[in-house]
């Protein structure tokens, strides 16, 4: 059966605060072009709730707003995020008036009593910066964790004094203060450091700076800097007096980029990499910093990031790439972003220069990889679009990148004949000894291939003669 009504939000999710009333607003908006949706609200806990409106209407192709509201509580709710006990279920149905044209809710009620019905299940959560609270200083890190998970905004409604004592909460647990530690600071916790009193000590220098579990996760100063988003000191630490390489690794091998991108902090991300960072490197799991800022949900960061040339294929220790996340969380924006990359390699195969341009002008990814692993400069050197070659080149395009067999841009010029093509990436500094995985050399390739033009060229380059016994077949898509 059709669907009648869409509700805004999977669950009824309330920000729950001790002896308050508590409120949360869905949109129900109607999926029949042609006439009304009646609907009616019911819940398990009517005790407990109220719901304004309870019944009514959905004009056609529109929308009708619906509040709930928990009553006061004196108890925690015994579950949560996840109330196990409390749920909602609106009936519906397609709404024809009665012969006077009635449209009462008293009439709603009593037409949806005799009309087969649709029902739609909403269960409850609870969240907030109360429940959070209560539930770091309880230690119970599964709890904290679907809490965030459900309600990423919850830090935006803390106040700086909030953050600092949640964090500190969080360092007294006797248990998993490390976890719990962790978890707070890389789901986006901020806390802002105070400054050196004219007479420092341990009490009045910022938080970061003092606490030994910094250290215990192996945090250089880039790190802490960019985990509480203090901008002017990472430029200060980047420009002088840094006593780290840039890419330093924390014990779960995340550089200060990784947690910058998993917290949000965009002006600290962009900093790193326009001073040289790698945005592609991989810390203990395989994921990349773009990996984490889509797994956030963070389209501002993954823009950045691939404006800046992160590559969004390549995968972490399971196999997934940021891509991957992306498209299966349906974050359609970000997929967006990133399949520009797909324009590019396109665009070079065909050898349309204008369009390539445009598409790197606006910050496309240079080397994406689609699923034989081939780049802009694979499709652009078998194809023979030497200009193309030239245009990626100039950009920094990775000679040395291989797709899935291990080929090379060079391997792929020489399999294409495109003499021009190979001798403009061996003057570009491509490894002319480059092997695939079957071992096979550019040289091999075009001696069993008969280019006696290409294999004369590698030969007065000083490729090594040597070839292994290796055999080549291709497989590369690009007819």
């Amino acid at each position: 059966m059709e669907n009648l009504l869409e509700i805004s939000e999977a669950e009824v999710r309330i920000n729950f605060i001790l002896n308050t009333k508590c409120r949360c607003n869905l949109l129900l908006r109607s999926l029949c072009p042609s006439s009304p949706v009646a609907f009616k609200v019911q819940t398990s806990s009517p005790h407990k709730f109220l719901v304004n409106p309870p019944s009514g209407l959905v004009p056609p192709s529109s929308q009708v707003s619906l509040q709930i509201i928990l009553k006061p509580q004196d108890q925690i709710p015994l579950t949560f995020p996840r109330s196990h006990s409390d749920r909602f279920l609106i009936r519906t149905a397609r709404f024809d008036p009665d012969p006077d044209g009635s449209t009462q809710f008293d009439s709603v009620n009593s037409w949806l009593s005799t009309r087969p019905t649709q029902a739609i299940k909403l269960k409850v959560a609870y969240v907030g910066p109360f429940l959070l609270q209560h539930a770091v200083s309880c230690g119970d890190f599964d709890v904290v964790k679907n809490m965030i998970k459900r309600q990423k905004s919850v830090f935006n409604d803390l106040s700086a004094k909030e953050a600092e004592s949640l964090l500190r909460v969080a360092t007294q647990l006797d248990d998993n203060s490390e976890d719990m530690v962790n978890l707070l600071l890389e789901a986006g916790l901020k806390v802002a450091a105070r400054e050196e009193e004219e007479s420092p000590n341990e009490n009045n220098v910022g938080y970061y700076q003092v606490d030994p579990r910094w250290e215990s996760k192996g945090w250089s100063e880039l790190h802490a800097a960019v985990t509480f988003d203090r901008t002017e000191e990472l430029v200060a630490l980047l420009r002088k007096g840094r006593r780290e390489p840039l890419d330093c690794r924390d014990k779960e091998g995340r550089t200060p980029l990784h947690l910058a991108a998993a917290k949000g902090n965009i002006e600290c991300a962009k900093l790193l990499v326009e001073s040289g960072m790698d945005k592609n490197a991989k810390s203990n799991d395989g994921r990349t910093a773009l990996y984490r800022a889509v797994v956030n949900g963070n389209r501002q960061m993954v823009k950045m990031l691939i404006e800046m040339d992160a590559d969004p294929t390549i995968p972490d220790d399971r196999g997934r790439s940021a891509f991957d996340v992306a498209r299966d969380k349906g974050h359609e924006e970000m997929v967006e972003i990133m399949e520009r990359g797909k324009e590019v390699l396109m665009a070079a195969r065909c050898g349309d220069m204008g369009r390539l341009q445009s598409l790197l002008h606006k910050g496309a990814a240079m080397n994406f990889q689609d699923q034989y692993g081939l780049t802009a400069l694979h499709a652009a050197a078998i194809k023979g679009h030497k200009d193309v070659v030239l245009v990626l080149l100039e950009l920094g395009s990775d000679l040395e990148r291989q797709d899935n067999e291990g080929h090379t841009a060079l391997h792929l010029a020489v399999e294409g004949g495109q003499l021009e093509v190979v001798e403009a990436l061996i003057d570009a500094g491509a490894n002319a000894n480059a092997q695939t995985k079957t071992g096979v050399t550019p040289l091999y390739m075009a001696k069993t291939m008969g280019y006696d033009d290409v294999s004369q060229l590698l030969v007065n380059r000083g490729t090594c003669s040597f070839l292994p016994s290796a055999s080549f077949s291709s497989s590369v898509p690009l007819t």
